[in-house]
């Protein structure tokens, strides 16, 4: 149970949060009256083009709004590909230089959490050149699948590939078939419902301290919402340093913009286990 001050709003209504930014997009297409053909139509316009600048190339996203909220974009995956593409740009001056160092003469190996659309995914494959493992629930599985075969031409071109995963947070065995061979773990707006911030902080340790491996870290890309989020960062502290490597200014009347993170085990002491 939350109390009712942590239900508060800090940023505007999620409906608000997720219009996507592509002008065509925003079309006046009522999709809540339940009409065929204005779903059809709406679903057409929710495919965009996302212009990747450092690879002179484009991302194409099937977006399906009437599916629900793992079926659309969430404002900080466009933050986190501004990043990466700024990256592959600037490295010098990317907030994420340090994390995207190169790897003994192999491509990197990413595992994003609760891909969605598979926006921030895909486009990191591309950018970086890397194998990026995206996951989520079953059911939203096959847009995943849609989305990484729309994009398999500018994948193979830039020396990426995706692989498509369910992944339950949380599910042990889930975890173990996933394996934990990665460099670094990404994600985008995962911290909404607070019924699943233990799920993900069990999946976080999973992956980030087990075994005596290389120092892995999560990159986390966050629009806060509502103060009860803040339970969620005081549980992650008890097991990770958590730092912001970058924040957007707020924008479209919100109060605050999206936000950064770096997880990472903690230095000083051995991470506690549950």
């Amino acid at each position: 149970m939350t109390s009712g001050e942590d239900d508060i709003e800090v940023n505007g209504p999620l409906s608000e949060q997720l219009q996507v930014q592509d002008g065509e997009a925003q079309a006046d297409i009522n999709v809540a009256h339940g009409d065929i053909h204005s779903v059809a139509v709406a679903e057409q316009l929710r495919q965009q083009d996302y212009h990747i600048a450092s690879i002179a190339s484009k991302v194409v996203i099937r977006q399906l709004p009437s599916q629900g909220l793992s079926f659309q974009l969430w404002p900080a995956a466009t933050t986190l590909v501004t990043l990466l593409d700024g990256h592959r740009s600037h490295p010098a001056t990317s907030p994420l230089s340090a994390l995207l160092t190169a790897q003994l003469g192999r491509p990197l190996r990413i595992l994003e959490l609760g891909s969605g659309t598979g926006l921030v995914g895909i486009s990191a494959s591309a950018i970086l050149g890397a194998h990026v493992t995206v996951t989520d629930l079953p059911h939203v599985l096959p847009n995943l699948r849609f989305n990484a075969e729309a994009n398999s031409s500018v994948l193979a071109l830039h020396g990426g590939s995706v692989d498509v995963a369910a992944l339950s947070w949380g599910d042990i065995e889930d975890m173990k078939v996933i394996g934990g061979e990665y460099d670094l773990v990404l994600g985008s707006d995962v911290v909404y419902h607070d019924h699943l911030y233990d799920p993900l902080l069990q999946t976080l340790r999973f992956f980030l301290l087990g075994g005596e491996k290389r120092r892995m870290v999560f990159v986390m890309a966050h629009l806060r919402r509502w103060k009860k989020e803040s339970t969620f960062f005081k549980r992650a502290k008890k097991h990770f340093d958590v730092d912001v490597i970058h924040a957007d200014a707020p924008s479209n009347g919100a109060r605050v913009g999206v936000q950064v993170y770096r997880f990472a085990a903690k230095r000083n002491k051995s991470a506690p286990r549950s």
